[in-house]
């Protein structure tokens, strides 16, 4: 069983950065799959971004060209690079890594002022 753990989260300022880390507790070499998701309060979870073991990423539409996603496999650690941050980003972002099966971490709040 694969245990995330986020790191990161807190309050900016808008148009601040911030930069999320997820540390796994295995190496994340033949993970086919990590990512972040957010939830914010009273709507679903959404993709963010993932990452594949190829390094192949895929992002929201909504986040393309100020956020970045990488993986460092000798970390065994995903990152999550947020610029020009909106208050509407204010959410629990959460890791998530497809490994054997689905695992999450227990999510991060990132909150952004107006």
């Amino acid at each position: 069983q694969v245990q995330l753990v986020e790191s990161g989260g807190g309050l900016v300022q808008a148009g601040g950065s911030l930069r999320l880390s997820c540390a796994a507790s295995e190496s994340i070499f033949s993970i086919n799959v990590m990512g972040w998701y957010r939830q914010a309060p009273g709507k679903q979870r959404e993709l963010v971004a993932v990452i594949s073991r190829g390094g192949v990423t895929t992002y929201a539409d909504s986040v393309k060209g100020r956020f970045t996603i990488s993986r460092d496999n000798a970390k065994n650690t995903v990152y999550l690079q947020m610029n020009s941050l909106k208050p509407e980003e204010t959410a629990v972002y959460y890791c998530y890594a497809n490994a054997r099966g689905q695992y999450w971490g227990k999510g991060t709040l990132v909150t952004v002022s107006s």
